[in-house]
């Protein structure tokens, strides 16, 4: 298989299962991508990633390119092998981490030039040299550079980014048909800006999709904005996203985030939370979140999870597992990573399978019920 196609299998309401094919496998829709940023998903290797469900990890192309280079990991194989992932990797273009964590930016038409975090050298970023860092790593699906607008904006400093991110668009895809590292079957995808204004994320889509990519993404959301406000824009986006292709919420979110998103009609997600909440003792269960931290769990004897299938869950117990937190010892955080990411896998499969079904509405009405079960005293 050399192509990058997608199956659009079952709708309940506006909510979507399918299948996108790649040439290293197919990635289950609705899907969450735990975020490997660096190359690796934090206190997981990628075999336990594996055993969770994952069809595909996130990495970063501003984190990459900084450390260790685009060109190091080309010659060691590509990020496939330097991590030890042979399944599909969607890589980020840089733009959020240039937004979010870079010292100082400049940003003009060619593209940005900012100061790493790591150690303040200066880097350009523009959308050739991102899309070329992309094709070096051999990501499966990549992503234009953009201009992650600040939140709130004025409409005018949304229009203004949202115009910039368009004519980025075109150069990212310009680069991508021409660039020389590219192979079969790999896929590009356009991003969706316009802030909190329904009207702007409507006229930028439909920008996005005369352009034409792979698949499209809605970016510059989870940033501030409260959910009403995420929700409203994807409805607003979602109208005009092409039926059999791909829909993309960037960095998004809680559990109740990603049900919600799934049914407006997005398809995948990416989100660190999973992965930092497990290393600040916080467990996300299907009976709602458990602070591992609390005193409350010391002489707790019940697992996180009895209904989880994953070990870290249904094995060891709160006792154990608040032990070795409040001991400092690592095992604490692989464990509670482990068993996010798990339940993150588990939550898709179970919308997966309420969508094909024809039970979506009956899955939500179930999984708000048990909302706030998960953080209770000892029985």
């Amino acid at each position: 298989m050399s192509a990058f196609t997608f199956h659009l299998d079952k709708t309940d309401g506006k909510a979507r299962t399918g299948r996108i094919d790649t040439p290293r496998g197919t990635i289950r829709t609705p899907a969450f991508m735990p975020v490997g940023t660096a190359g690796t998903v934090k206190a997981m290797t990628t075999d336990t990633v594996k055993s969770t469900g994952a069809d595909i990890v996130l990495g970063n192309t501003y984190h990459l390119m900084l450390r260790p280079g685009a060109e190091e990991v080309a010659a060691l194989g590509g990020l496939h092998r330097f991590m030890n992932w042979d399944r599909p990797i969607l890589t980020d273009s840089g733009g959020f981490q240039v937004w979010s964590l870079a010292k100082l930016r400049k940003m003009t038409e060619e593209g940005v030039t900012f100061q790493s975090h790591i150690d303040g050298s200066t880097h350009s970023l523009s959308p050739e040299r991102s899309i070329e860092i992309q094709c070096l790593l051999g990501s499966d699906i990549q992503m234009i550079l953009d201009e992650c607008t600040d939140y709130p904006a004025t409409r005018a400093q949304a229009e203004n980014s949202m115009n910039l991110t368009t004519r980025w668009a075109k150069r990212s895809k310009a680069a991508f048909d021409t660039q020389p590292h590219r192979k079969d079957g790999q896929a590009l995808f356009g991003i969706v800006q316009g802030s909190t204004f329904p009207d702007l994320r409507r006229a930028h889509a439909e920008a996005l999709v005369d352009i034409g990519f792979h698949g499209y993404a809605l970016g510059g959301l989870s940033v501030g904005e409260e959910q009403n406000l995420m929700l409203d824009t994807i409805e607003a986006a979602e109208p005009v996203l092409p039926m059999d292709q791909p829909r993309y919420l960037m960095g998004v979110g809680t559990p109740e985030d990603l049900v919600e998103a799934v049914r407006r009609g997005i398809d995948m997600f990416d989100c660190v939370m999973p992965t930092r909440s497990g290393r600040h003792g916080q467990a996300f269960t299907s009976r709602g979140r458990v602070a591992i931290k609390n005193a409350r769990h010391a002489a707790d004897p019940r697992p996180l999870d009895a209904d989880s299938p994953c070990e870290a869950a249904n094995l060891y117990s709160r006792a154990y597992l608040h032990h070795l937190y409040k001991s400092g010892e690592y095992l604490a955080a692989m464990l509670i990573t482990w068993a996010n990411v798990a339940y993150y896998q588990w939550l898709m499969a179970q919308m997966r399978e309420a969508i094909a079904e024809q039970r979506f509405e009956a899955f939500v009405a179930d999984f708000y019920a048990k909302r706030g079960e998960g953080d209770i005293p000892p029985l």
